[in-house]
């Protein structure tokens, strides 16, 4: 067992670098990687190898906006649940279609792979681009299924900062809350990407940010996959991911 990984327990999927959003707080940028999704097949291998050697407790599955792909995301959630993997999560922006018959497949497809915890991103950013009543619609259905559903807002600045763009935020919880659905603390948004361009007057030049999702490379606790296979410093394209592990070297 490679000494950086020996408390490995989290596997996260980036399902798709695609989005319907392109949302300017974004940290990816304007997702110029492109919309290939990741293999399912070379996914789920990966699971299965990962899970005969580690005592895996979470996956999630994320993008981009993982939906757009809905089958590769129950494919990967199958798996986990195959594995006994107790927490399975997903991040969506919850607009993938406007079709509501697709929108309800897609839930019970979700619902029915194993899926358990639905991260539900609204804020002022998401809504620029997004259009609300296909998400509403997407909450709705998931509401009627036992996948626990929350609100997932990004905060400018704080919390607390009373910025426009939080409060626009606010107004759209608000409508989430009378649907009778929990907000999450959510997040903070990080100076990276999309948000250094279009929010750089909200950051503080003088101050020091550390990413939240920065891992210690000298003790892994999570392998994040890229949708072209890409996870720590090898590709599951090309080796498997066991090998991979071997290989790594926070040197």
């Amino acid at each position: 067992m490679n000494e950086y990984l020996k408390n490995l327990n989290r596997i996260e999927f980036v399902v798709t670098w695609a989005c319907t959003g392109r949302c300017r707080h974004c940290s990816e940028g304007e997702h110029t990687l492109g919309g290939e999704p990741i293999d399912g097949d070379a996914a789920v291998r990966a699971i299965y190898e990962v899970c005969e050697h580690y005592q895996i407790e979470s996956l999630m599955t994320f993008g981009g906006e993982p939906l757009l792909y809905p089958e590769i995301v129950c494919q990967i959630h199958k798996a986990a649940k195959k594995m006994n993997i107790q927490r399975r999560d997903l991040i969506t922006n919850g607009f993938f279609s406007r079709d509501e018959k697709r929108i309800q497949e897609v839930v019970d497809m979700l619902a029915e792979s194993g899926v358990g915890n639905v991260a539900l991103s609204v804020d002022a950013f998401h809504q620029e681009r997004i259009p609300l009543e296909p998400v509403r619609y997407f909450a709705e259905c998931v509401q009627k299924t036992d996948m626990m559903l929350r609100t997932s807002p990004a905060w400018l600045v704080s919390k607390e900062d009373d910025n426009s763009y939080n409060v626009k935020t606010r107004e759209i919880l608000q409508i989430f809350t009378q649907m009778g659905i929990e907000t999450a603390p959510g997040n903070v948004i990080f100076p990276s990407g999309n948000a250094v361009k279009y929010l750089g007057e909200y950051f503080d030049e003088t101050k020091e940010y550390v990413s939240p999702y920065e891992e210690d490379p000298k003790d892994v606790r999570t392998i994040s996959f890229s949708p072209n296979g890409d996870v720590l410093n090898g590709n599951i394209g090309k080796n498997s991911i066991m090998d991979v592990i071997a290989a790594y070297s926070a040197d």
